[in-house]
């Protein structure tokens, strides 16, 4: 059994890493909240660029965009195409198994022909240490996401889809379901897909707000009235701009929130074991205690028997 001062020791120890893992704790569930905060703050801007976007497509249905995708059919063939992944994982550690899975689902959609643009360190090394090469330039944080790194990256994604370096550009990231539960997502980015945009909800609604007409009276009619100043393709070009800014925006605040999330549940774990091994050991420590001044009062009684027995003989 330990002696006393070895217990003392590693008392001290845990009780010194669970003050770090309970601050950890404190500072991700700030960190949490800020990042909610911000998603939520910009929602209704970004849901207003999309319902624009709805309204173009829906009013002008035969205009062709390089942003969007109207036929399934030449998607079929992935491993063909050039394709672009913005995988978004941690700069550290200490988060539970958030940067494994990720790691994992992007293993199982990507290629060596593939380009991958990573955003956190860690990422970047699990994903070399595996074989791939990483965009060199590439070199964003996954910590406090803002407005300008998200446009700094839709800008670059873009750049290469409008000079056809990508045909596609796929998103792996985490969504937070709630406090308890995430979940890797594999989406698609570009090119944007029409039906996402032309939701039957929102075409009922037209069709309603225009009596019995059809829908393909609706469409001949938004010719007339539907007026867009410079010209569709241009103003549908400044909203994709704008949208995919805010998408990447979103991912990343996901992402970064889902991260302290798991953090904030591998913090609160170790918390509650280092809790449990203090009573534990305080259990250890008692008993080695109480053993000790059990074997020193017998020590005592023994040498005082001793002493009293010698004067005896004396």
């Amino acid at each position: 059994m330990p002696n006393t001062k070895e217990l003392q020791n590693r008392i001290s120890s845990i009780r010194d890493t669970m003050k770090i893992t309970n601050a950890m704790y404190m500072i991700s569930s700030m960190k949490l909240r800020k990042t909610r905060t911000k998603l939520e703050n910009t929602e209704p801007y970004f849901e207003g660029l999309k319902s624009e976007i709805s309204n173009i497509l829906l009013h002008l249905p035969d205009m062709e965009d390089r942003y969007f995708d109207t036929s399934e059919e030449d998607m079929d063939d992935d491993r063909e195409r050039r394709r672009g992944f913005i995988i978004v994982v941690g700069d550290k550690g200490m988060a539970g198994a958030y940067n494994h899975n990720v790691i994992k689902e992007a293993l199982g959609h990507i290629s060596p022909e593939d380009r991958l643009f990573v955003v956190g360190e860690v990422g970047r090394h699990e994903l070399r240490a595996e074989g791939y090469s990483v965009e060199p330039g590439f070199l964003f944080s996954a910590n406090n996401p803002s407005m300008h790194r998200a446009r700094v990256i839709a800008e670059s994604v873009l750049e290469l889809y409008k000079n056809k370096e990508l045909d596609e550009v796929h998103f792996i990231y985490t969504h937070m379901l709630n406090s308890m539960n995430s979940e890797v997502r594999y989406e698609r980015l570009l090119p944007l897909k029409t039906h996402t945009f032309l939701k039957e909800e929102l075409i009922e609604k037209a069709m309603h707000e225009q009596g019995d007409k059809t829908r393909e009276q609706i469409e001949r009619e938004a010719e007339d009235w539907y007026m867009i100043y410079p010209s569709p393709k241009k103003v549908l070009e400044n909203l994709v701009y704008n949208y995919i800014t805010g998408y990447v925006y979103s991912v990343l605040v996901e992402g970064a929130a889902s991260e302290e999330n798991a953090r904030m549940m591998a913090m609160q774990a170790a918390t509650d074991n280092a809790r449990e091994m203090l009573g534990e050991l305080s259990v250890r420590y008692n008993r080695a205690r109480q053993s000790a001044i059990t074997q020193e009062i017998t020590e005592v009684i023994a040498g005082a028997k001793a002493l009293k027995k010698r004067k005896k003989q004396s």
